[in-house]
């Protein structure tokens, strides 16, 4: 992981992260730990051998708790157990989501709630457990992954685009009632970026012309671009952003 920026106030602190073990979440773990950060997060498969390689480079590992985020009771612990371990949470960043495509047609009620689940109840509840410790700690910030596939309004995910969304509204709310208590909550919306998963299971050399076409910046997106933009929001660089959707894409879609 390359130290683009270093952000002092990261030192030490005490953060979360869903799906922190693989893809962009691993690689936002090893930003937050590159910058001296205290880590935890869960994960449904075991990432035992990650933990090994971050101790590896860093002379210390995360804190690696296995969590189906789905089960919330189990997300809370595992949270609690988090903050006994490293101090109240002051970073939340809720990652981890299930972008399995389907046709409309295809959708039943058990995929829908299932798909809600992972992709956006977990999220809130996550924002829940959290709120206490930081309140405690006199402020904290909540970054929520979004994505910027609902905005382009894509077919054949329609369960995730609604989440996605869903994400954006549950962020603006939160960050109003959670702003007097200096708990900053914010969207990151990611364009396509190259983890292993996406170049094993979409990125043909068509889809990946296709979508490169659309950008203004003629570069494909990398997991350290995301890292960058995750770091920023979590330090108090960015103390008085709140309530946004901040999108790192190459300037496929446009706000304001």
């Amino acid at each position: 992981m390359t130290k683009t920026a270093t952000f002092h106030d990261l030192e030490g602190k005490s953060v979360f992260i869903t799906g922190g073990g693989a893809g962009i979440g691993a690689s936002i773990t090893d930003g937050f730990m590159t910058q001296g950060a205290q880590v935890a997060f869960v994960q449904r498969s075991d990432a035992s051998g990650f933990c090994d390689e971050m101790e590896a480079k860093h002379g210390r590992r995360p804190l690696f708790l296995q969590c189906d985020i789905t089960d919330i009771d189990r997300l809370k612990s595992c949270i609690a157990e988090a903050a006994e371990a490293h101090g109240p949470i002051t970073a939340l960043i809720n990652n981890a989501a299930n972008d399995k495509r389907h046709s409309a047609e295809e959708v039943d009620e058990e995929f829908w709630d299932w798909s809600q689940a992972i992709n956006l109840k977990a999220y809130f509840f996550a924002c829940q457990a959290v709120m206490a410790g930081m309140r405690a700690a006199g402020g904290g910030s909540i970054i929520n992954f979004t994505s910027i596939s609902y905005m382009m309004g894509n077919a054949g995910y329609v369960s995730y685009t609604t989440a996605n969304s869903g994400i954006n509204g549950m962020t603006r709310s939160l960050a109003r009632e959670f702003g007097p208590d200096k708990i900053r909550v914010n969207a990151l919306a990611p364009g396509w970026v190259l983890t292993e998963k996406q170049l094993d299971m979409w990125a043909t050399p068509e889809a990946l012309a296709e979508h490169l076409s659309r950008q203004c910046l003629k570069d494909h997106l990398a997991p350290q671009d995301i890292v960058d933009a995750v770091l920023f929001l979590a330090s108090e660089t960015s103390r008085m952003m709140t309530g946004q959707a901040m999108v790192v894409d190459g300037g496929v879609v446009v706000t304001g």
